[in-house]
């Protein structure tokens, strides 16, 4: 009888290799030789898969995008069946921060696709789009606030959320390269939280 063979999991092995190189050489450095070597496959074997660079990197990301969602998940279900607004809102953006190994892996992974995605428009189709649903996302969150709690009336829901998230990405990035600590920046966050939910 033939071995059956897990597709999806040899996608996501080649892409765990991928991240491997993206994190030590980023995406520039990525090749198909070099993520087959970190896989111990074949080239052909990559290319069976993944026909181009950009697929590869798009599952990368999705690899990424999984792990994240699975984080801020877990962190959300801590908070019981029906968090605060802001409870809510400081899981969510204190899971995309780079605070320990494997988020700092994932959050590496995540720079270097954004410094690849601004010479290649096309390959940020995906990373646009969930940054808007995950902006719209935030946004609900503070209006919430505003109608059950009366804070801030004068807040743009759309405005902060883009805010919000813009803030996290910047310290996430700060965490990258060693310009903040850990505390340092979730000490940032809540400020800022604080700015946009005062009376929460």
């Amino acid at each position: 009888m033939p071995k059956m063979v897990d597709h999806h999991e040899r996608r996501r092995l080649i892409a765990d290799a991928l991240l491997r190189v993206a994190v030590r050489h980023g995406f520039e450095g990525v090749s198909l030789r070099h993520v087959a070597t970190e896989a111990g496959v074949t080239s052909g074997m990559v290319q069976h898969y993944f026909r181009t660079k950009d697929e590869m990197m798009q599952f990368a990301l999705g690899v990424v995008r999984e792990r994240n969602e699975a984080r801020i998940t877990e962190a959300v279900s801590r908070l019981g069946p029906d968090p605060a607004p802001r409870d809510f809102l400081r899981a969510v953006l204190a899971g995309l921060l780079p605070l320990d190994d494997a988020s700092r892996a994932d959050g590496l992974v995540a720079l270097a696709f954004l410094a690849y995605a601004a010479l290649r428009p096309e390959a940020g189709a995906s990373l646009r789009r969930d940054t808007s649903q995950l902006v719209a996302h935030l946004a609900d969150q503070i209006r919430r606030v505003r109608t059950t709690d009366g804070a801030r009336a004068d807040i743009d829901p759309d405005a902060a959320a883009a805010g919000l998230l813009a803030v996290t990405e910047g310290l996430g990035t700060y965490l990258l390269t060693a310009q903040t600590t850990p505390e340092n920046a979730l000490r940032a966050l809540d400020a800022h939280l604080t700015l946009v939910l005062p009376t929460v």
